[in-house]
């Protein structure tokens, strides 16, 4: 595929107008289909004020933002796709929602045309069932805003054709973004090992031992991430996180290490979903005052090795699964959420004994399976091994 390849794409919210944008920006055509034409034209004016601001900032030229522009058209009809080379959907996160829409986009389009789905932590090989050819679908997850982001999961179905695979990333690789293959398992690389950075930052404000801000500190102090966990799920919205942590959840047969937390249920109910509705975790109110975090030093480094230890613990057993190769897993989390480097690297730097010391105290204290250690980490300890 090249940029003669007409790309269509299925839902105008952020995440498809942000896709949207790369591929008229790569040189492509593109097809934005929404059932709703209130939000067509309001994405249609977001580009065009996003492309304004990026000339502003000397970004692009006059003569690009024009170009990308008028490679962009609108749609409410699905039957406008019918010569596009590459479908991706990216709707609401619901598989009978999606499957209805496969099913309807195959009497539509060629043979040839690869369908793909944008979601985030749903079942590939699900949504392909509803497919006379599910050999064409593919999974091609972007992360928001899609036009800043560099990461893109790439996830095969079970049936999905070594062809279709070679030709999506290769046409993914050439938009700019750094791609990522990943076996059809809830969350694929990112959402799935990150769900530690949320869950066991809340499970330790539950226990008292620190609230929002400490945590918050600890780990953008001692582990050097850009921004807390807390900051982080007012920033993406507790709706989304809450959701998909429940999804990926009930997908791993509900897996204790993947356990959503009250706290985040009652946020999610009540609405609260961060930065976008002015309250989450923290108030975003007009004159609010931020809380102070207690900065101590003991209460900070126990905050981070237990949460690493969990990060860790995660990709290991990603690893050990073989859900990835080791440099795409520590690419997704680099690339995917901004960590300051990826987990099988920082294993090496921490020390996977002591990472297992850590896991070990937690799991005796507790007496439960969510701190129970990655078969792969006690086996590379027994024999002092380490990933690079």
């Amino acid at each position: 595929m090249d940029t003669s390849t007409t790309i269509g794409i299925i839902g105008s919210g952020a995440m498809g107008a942000g896709i949207a944008q790369v591929a008229a920006t790569a040189g492509h055509t593109v097809i934005v289909y929404d059932n709703s034409q209130a939000a067509l034209d309001k994405a249609k004016s977001n580009l065009d004020s996003t492309l304004k601001k990026l000339v502003e900032k000397q970004k692009i030229t006059d003569v690009n933002a024009t170009e990308i522009h008028d490679r962009t058209q609108f749609v409410n009809d699905l039957n406008a796709f019918k010569n596009c080379g590459l479908i991706i959907e990216a709707i609401v996160e619901n598989i009978d929602v999606k499957q209805k829409l496969f099913a309807d986009l195959e009497s539509i389009v060629s043979s040839d045309c690869i369908l793909a789905s944008n979601t985030s932590s749903l079942s590939i090989a699900s949504i392909a069932s509803a497919c006379r050819a599910a050999e064409r679908v593919i999974g091609i997850h972007f992360f928001n805003p899609a036009p800043v982001m560099p990461l893109v999961e790439i996830i095969p179905g079970i049936l999905t054709d070594a062809e279709v695979v070679k030709n999506s990333r290769t046409l993914i690789d050439a938009w700019g973004k750094v791609t990522v293959l990943t076996k059809d398992t809830p969350g694929f690389i990112v959402n799935r090992v990150a769900r530690s950075f949320y869950g066991e930052s809340i499970r330790i404000y539950e226990e008292g031992i620190a609230d929002f801000a400490t945590i918050d500190w600890a780990l953008k102090t001692y582990g050097g991430f850009k921004m807390g966990p807390f900051e982080l799920m007012d920033f993406i919205g507790n709706d989304i996180n809450y959701k998909v942590t429940e999804s990926v959840w009930t997908q791993f047969f509900y897996e204790s290490r993947f356990k959503p937390s009250l706290t985040q249920k009652r946020l999610y109910e009540a609405k609260l979903f961060g930065r976008k509705s002015g309250r989450g975790y923290y108030n975003y109110a007009e004159g609010a005052v931020m809380p102070e975090p207690k900065k101590n030093a003991d209460i900070g480094n126990y905050i981070f090795n237990r949460v690493i230890s969990m990060l860790i613990n995660e990709a290991v057993d990603s690893f050990y699964l073989k859900l990835a190769t080791k440099e795409d897993l520590d690419l997704a989390m680099t690339k995917g959420v901004n960590y300051p480097k990826g987990l099988l690297k920082w294993a090496d730097d921490v020390g996977l004994a002591n990472v297992l010391d850590t896991l070990g105290v937690l799991h005796n204290l507790y007496e439960e399976e969510r701190y129970r250690p990655s078969l792969l980490m006690k086996l590379m300890v027994k024999d002092g091994k380490k990933f690079y």
